[in-house]
Parts: structure tokens; C-alpha cells; sequence
């Protein structure tokens, strides 16, 4: 069976332009953006909690924009103010950038990595003195070793949590082809269909922890894209499977 209608677990793009629509024009299918998870930020009642107190950091580490909005939102809602001597650490520019949303941009108490959290610990080291706060999600890859091993003085903060997007009674399921980029993805799937039979579904991912996911749920795994592979683009990676079934 051919594919002819394909379902991309990633939120539709505010500009309305995304690689996988050009995909979609150049083979001839279609391509529906919707997915499967979601996030959702934890109320300031469920913080608490935890009975971590802002006040007692002096800086902060941001391993995503998400975790930026949902930081300042929990300030909000307790009414805490952050004080100008507060430090921030984020694992990439365009993540420190995007604090220019919440407060005044200086260089002298942002910084920023390359990527991954061990880009970032070079300046972490510097400020070794600091207490850090690590706002996070309940589900995160990042792995604290690298603070363990260098004695630094730190705490994980949850502060947002991914959930099902669950799919409703009358939204139809038709779909060929199903392209997933994290373990939660898959989780979602069994979720909303837990007699999902895959059948001639195709099943398409990213990442060797989501090509795992699959693997354990007992689903066949037709496309597979990520640094493991020999493609570094999902997109690339469908239009290959596409134009090999013609």
C-alpha cells in the first residue's frame, strides 16, 4: 500500500511554512502536523510541593525556551522577584537570547553554550561558588553527571510535565504513515489506540531512543533518521521511502 497521507507528531508552524509541506508538494501527499504530546505547566500550588525555594539560588540553568516560560510563570504566580544579581546558564545562545522576553539582556550574567549541557560547563566551572537551580521537565534526557563529578552545587526544579494529546472520539485516523521524535510519542500512540494494530501503517522516527521505543512496543519500523543513521534529516529520510515505493 502505498503512503498517501502522513502524520508528523510536531505542532503546526505559526508561519504556516514547514519543510514537511514542501515534502508534501514535491511527492504528491499528504501531511498533517499534529502531536501526540503536549506541555503543561505545573500549577504554583503543585510547585510548592516540592518545597524548593526560589529565593535560596543565585543562578539559574535553561536547557530550553519552555523551561524560560514556565520559570517566570511560577515566579509570577508566587510572587517572587528575581533579584538583578541572579545569574542565568543556557545551553544555547538562542535559548539565552530568548530571556530578553522576561528581563533585561546582560551579557555579564548570561551565558550560554553550544548545545548540550557539557558545552556549558566551562562557564559553569567559573562560578563554581554559585547555587543552581536546574529547570526541567518530568521527563528530560539532560544527565547531571558532569555537575556531580565537578562538585557542583545544584537542584533539579520541575517545573512542566509532557502529557497525551489525546485524540478525540470523532477525529478520524486515517493516516498512512506516522513519523514520531520522542519515546512520549510512542507512549501517546498505545495511549489514545491501545488496540493499535499497525498493519501496513508505516512508521517513520527520529533518534535511536525513539527507534528503540518502537522496537519495545512491538510496532515495525520502516524509516529511521538521526545521527545513528545515514540520515540526518527526518524529511530527507520520508522522501527517500517515498520516491522507493513509486
Amino acid at each position: 500500500m502505498k503512503v498517501k497521507k502522513i502524520l508528523v507528531s510536531q505542532p503546526r508552524p505559526d508561519s504556516g511554512k514547514s519543510p514537511y509541506y514542501d515534502l508534501a508538494s514535491r511527492q504528491g501527499v499528504e501531511v498533517v502536523l499534529r502531536p501526540f504530546i503536549k506541555v503543561e505547566g505545573l500549577s504554583a500550588k503543585e510547585f510548592r510541593q516540592s518545597k524548593i525555594n526560589i529565593n535560596d539560588f543565585t543562578a539559574i540553568i535553561f536547557t530550553a525556551r519552555t523551561a524560560i516560560d514556565h520559570f517566570f510563570r511560577i515566579c509570577e504566580e508566587m510572587r517572587i522577584t528575581i533579584p538583578e544579581t541572579m545569574k542565568y546558564f543556557c545551553t544555547t545562545e538562542q535559548i539565552a537570547l530568548y530571556l530578553q522576553k522576561y528581563i533585561v539582556y546582560r551579557k555579564r550574567k548570561i551565558f550560554h553554550g553550544t548545545g548540550k549541557l557539557d558545552s556549558l560547563l566551562p562557564a559553569i566551572l567559573k562560578h563554581k561558588k554559585e547555587n543552581y537551580l536546574w529547570i526541567v521537565s518530568d521527563v528530560h534526557k539532560e544527565d547531571s553527571g558532569l555537575l556531580d563529578k565537578n562538585g557542583i552545587s545544584y537542584t533539579k526544579a520541575t517545573m512542566y510535565r509532557t502529557v497525551s494529546n489525546d485524540f478525540t472520539p470523532d477525529e478520524p485516523f486515517d493516516y498512512d504513515m506516522l513519523v514520531f521524535f520522542s519515546p512520549s510519542g510512542i507512549q501517546s500512540l498505545l495511549k489514545n489506540f491501545p488496540d493499535f494494530e499497525q498493519g501496513d501503517i508505516k512508521i517513520a522516527c527520529f533518534g535511536p531512543t525513539t527507534a528503540q521505543s518502537v522496537r519495545d512496543a512491538g510496532l515495525r519500523l520502516d524509516v529511521e533518521a538521526g545521527s545513528h543513521t545515514n540520515y540526518q534529516s527526518m524529511v530527507t529520510a520520508i522522501e527517500d521511502f517515498l520516491k522507493n515505493q513509486k
